[in-house]
């Protein structure tokens, strides 16, 4: 099994009526997109708990590393809670990671929803204590709407596996080779990824099906990262690769966009690669579970991911 020689967790799904911790493990958040969260997690049917430091700032932070974690660690060890709901990425998580307390989780999982820095959590939980936890949006998104919140209530309120298709309006729908792959789903951030090599909290991927997705990142770092993980082997071993949404910085656009990178680079792999996934930083990001079993079918531009919870 990739990932992890512990048991898989799963933890139940969210009811009406269980309370969820909002936290912020990483950057500052404004108090008002708090506030709408609050509001949407009500509507259906939670019981929301923002923690003490989650407004917090120090320097590029949302509090202290001390603080961050006191309030992550409170929330993974609270039995009434039930799901915890990072409220922004940013940067911050991988300072406090070696610190969160893994015996909580391993004794009462809970559902852990993030992306973008908070890559650096799921990779953890699932290295550290076989957690399975969603990738997908933070609590200061959830004020954009039904529409863009549906993924995520169905991904922590329902047994029912998750199925996105391709788009091709999303810029990297062309990277695609042929194929079928079968195996965990794992990954994130491919920024974080590769900062977590040589790590105990870097994932084994051998098998697995590598979800990856990055936001203003130059053609040129993206081929770098691409390059460090098939420098480390792990490109080589994998069953397949489910790509979410690249974007360049702004002003910075080049004759080679990332999606060019990523096919030169990927799609020479012999393994089923599938683009256009909505899953990221763009407009839509789609919520889908780590460490369950996937399926990436190419020619129906699929992928099928086995429930969160339970």
């Amino acid at each position: 099994m990739p990932g992890t020689t512990l048991p898989i967790l799963r933890p139940n799904v969210l009811r009406p009526g269980d309370a969820v911790a909002l936290v912020s493990p990483a950057g500052p958040v404004p108090a008002d997109k708090i506030e709408s969260a609050v509001q949407v997690l009500k509507s259906w049917g939670l019981q929301p708990r923002v923690y003490p430091h989650a407004l917090d700032r120090h320097a590029f932070f949302a509090g202290t590393d001390e603080d961050r974690l006191a309030d992550l660690n409170a929330a993974l060890a609270d039995p009434q809670i039930r799901g915890i709901f990072c409220n922004r990425g940013g940067y911050g998580m991988q300072r406090i990671v070696q610190q969160l307390d893994f015996a909580a989780v391993r004794r009462d999982p809970k559902l852990v929803i993030g992306f973008s820095d908070i890559t650096a959590l799921h990779t953890a939980l699932w290295t550290q204590a076989g957690l399975v936890s969603v990738h997908g949006p933070v609590s200061t998104q959830l004020e954009r709407g039904d529409d863009f919140t549906r993924s995520i209530r169905h991904a922590l309120m329902s047994t029912e596996a998750v199925r996105i298709e391709a788009d091709a309006a999303e810029a990297t729908f062309s990277v695609r080779t042929t194929g079928r792959a079968q195996g965990l789903l794992l990954g994130g951030n491919l920024s974080i990824l590769c900062t977590s090599i040589g790590t105990s909290f870097m994932p084994d991927l051998r098998g697995a099906i590598l979800l990856l997705e990055d936001v203003g990142e130059a053609a040129y770092r993206v081929d770098r990262m691409l390059t460090q993980l098939g420098n480390c082997g792990i490109l080589q071993s994998l069953a397949g690769i489910a790509i979410g949404q690249f974007s360049e910085p702004s002003g910075m656009k080049g004759s080679i966009s990332p999606s060019d990178v990523l096919r030169e680079r990927l799609c020479g792999l012999g393994i089923p690669v599938l683009g256009g996934l909505s899953i990221g930083h763009e407009q839509k990001n789609i919520a889908v579970p780590l460490g369950c079993e996937a399926t990436l079918d190419i020619e129906a531009g699929t992928l099928l991911v086995a429930c969160a919870g339970q």
